[in-house]
């Protein structure tokens, strides 16, 4: 767990918190203590198998008997929650739910049963989670090696690569590549073992080597796996290491005892080693995934972590009682959000500029809008992204900007924090938040407030930066009266900003109850402020 987390400055009240991950080929709990020194004690640990992905990649849909054994999971669950007087629980879904056509009718019935309200992640989260709990597993070692690290973490629907470079992420990408999709995908069930691994290789090796050229695997000299499958194959072959979350397998190892395990069927395979026939299932597909993942890369061992991502739930659940934040995630949103701003060619200079400016802002307005860290996350991240649109056409593009990031995943924000994004980007132009916009009012009251005090903030920065030549870099402000002063030094002639501010301060007259203006640095804080038209 978290080092910050587990020690913080301010103690907090014991609590009882717990995680849900319900995934493609099983539910899992976990549950939990957070101590008063924020130190962590497990208190339970639930896993049943329910085969979600099974219907879901084949059909497309959950059927009503895989439904409602989830749901009688899911009931015996909500007994021990009970039992333990859980306060907190973060229940997230995972693939098998996202993709299913009836996924909302899956949800309602959940939460009409058990009172549980699951939260539908996407892939990006997924990898947040699972890299924060890696990162630390893994302590200071990964931002102490220069080398950079890929993160393979290979579950029921999807394998999600990331990859760590001195700590930091700096890409990842989601694979179709999950033990049980390709089971339902290719028909493997019945072929006979040898013939079954050499489907699965074949569709394996194509995808790998789909992403070569945007993913830099060659480079690649720290592999560490993450799952319940690696985690088996560390029992069997594995190397402890001082760290008891840490095991490795030499490279020659591993792949040994892949092709040892190909040879073998599904019940031989639960036979052999005494497991589940749910996880023997999933056994061979997985493995191959990570050998020949492990083959793409220049590392000559396997680091298999025993973290999963319900201990990055537990952590963010830590967080939230202690007010801490991971940095190394928050560097990572802002690196994906820079990626998407140079994959659209926008103009990177004046996106970094509206950033800083936006966040000064915030800043200086804390008192006046009451918002959080996160938050000010959120509004750097629109800034670096609020013309993206302009790759699509010029003509409207704050509506373009909407769509694109509406319809990405930005590492490390939530579905909703992602919208809330792309709404704070439609609105640094043009027009300001109303009732006939129909995707801004079907949010929630409290959102649509937070959106709007950020957007408020993003026109006013980025009108600071109409010329899109950087002249305004720093600022000073204050509050004189009914008007909200902003001060700058170095520019000869503010008239094109002002004009701009005029234009664009509007929202923030609404929303914060003050006038913008913007005055050179050099003239006195006495002097009366003078509106544009006197």
């Amino acid at each position: 767990m978290d080092k910050e987390a587990k020690t913080p400055k301010t103690p907090v009240p014991v609590q009882t918190v717990a995680a849900i991950d319900i995934g493609a080929n099983s539910l899992r709990m976990v549950i939990a203590e957070v101590l008063s020194d924020g130190k962590i004690r497990v208190l339970d640990k639930l896993q049943r198998a329910v085969r979600l992905g099974q219907d879901t990649f084949r059909y497309g849909r959950l059927s009503g008997p895989t439904m409602r054994s989830a749901i009688a999971v899911l009931r015996d669950y909500r007994q021990v929650l009970d039992f333990f007087n859980v306060e907190q629980i973060r229940a997230v879904a995972t693939s098998a739910v996202r993709e299913a056509s009836n996924s909302d009718t899956f949800l309602d019935r959940i939460f009409m049963a058990t009172s549980l309200d699951i939260e539908v992640i996407v892939t990006s989260e997924e990898s947040r989670l699972t890299v924060s709990a890696v990162r630390e597993a893994l302590s200071d070692s990964v931002a102490k090696d220069g080398s950079p690290a890929l993160i393979a973490d290979v579950g029921g629907g999807n394998t999600i690569l990331t990859i760590l470079h001195k700590g930091e992420i700096i890409e990842y990408h989601s694979l179709p590549l999950g033990s049980v999709r390709l089971q339902e995908v290719l028909s493997t069930t019945d072929e006979p073992p040898n013939r079954a691994a050499e489907i699965l290789q074949q569709q394996i090796s194509n995808e790998i080597s789909n992403i070569q050229t945007t993913l830099p695997l060659k480079k690649i000299k720290r592999f560490i796996a993450v799952g319940g499958d690696v985690r088996f194959a560390a029992r069997q072959i594995g190397k402890p290491t001082e760290s008891s979350d840490l095991h490795t397998i030499s490279r020659t190892k591993f792949d040994k005892f892949v092709q040892r395990c190909e040879r073998y069927s599904t019940k031989d395979l639960a036979k052999r080693y005494g497991i589940p026939f749910a996880d023997a299932e999933t056994l061979n597909p997985a493995l191959l995934v990570y050998k020949l993942l492990l083959q793409a890369t220049r590392a000559r061992e396997t680091i298999v972590s025993q973290v999963t991502m319900r201990d990055g739930l537990l952590l963010d659940l830590i967080r939230r009682a202690t007010g801490k934040e991971d940095p190394a995630i928050s560097k990572g949103v802002i690196h994906s959000a820079l990626a998407m701003t140079e994959k659209h060619r926008v103009d990177l200079n004046h996106a970094q500029n509206v950033a800083e400016l936006s966040v000064q802002l915030f800043d200086k307005l804390q008192s006046e809008h009451g918002l959080g860290q996160r938050h000010r996350l959120l509004l750097r991240v629109a800034a670096l992204v609020h013309e993206i649109g302009s790759f699509i056409s010029n003509r409207a593009h704050h509506k373009h900007s909407y769509y694109l990031i509406s319809n990405s995943e930005i590492f490390g924000l939530t579905r909703n924090e992602t919208i809330a994004v792309a709404h704070v980007a439609r609105y640094h132009r043009r027009s300001c938040p109303k009732p006939s916009h129909l995707e801004y009012m079907n949010l929630p009251r409290e959102r649509r407030m937070v959106i709007s005090k950020l957007a408020a903030i993003l026109r006013v920065a980025d009108a600071l930066d109409a010329s899109h030549t950087q002249q305004v870099h720093k600022i000073r402000c204050e509050r004189r009266e009914e008007a909200f002063v902003i001060y700058t030094t170095g520019v000869a002639d503010l008239s094109l900003k002002r004009r701009a501010i005029v234009i664009k301060g509007d929202l923030f007259e609404d929303i914060y109850g003050l006038k913008v203006r913007l005055e050179d640095d050099g003239l006195s804080l006495q002097k009366p402020i003078r509106h544009e038209n006197e």
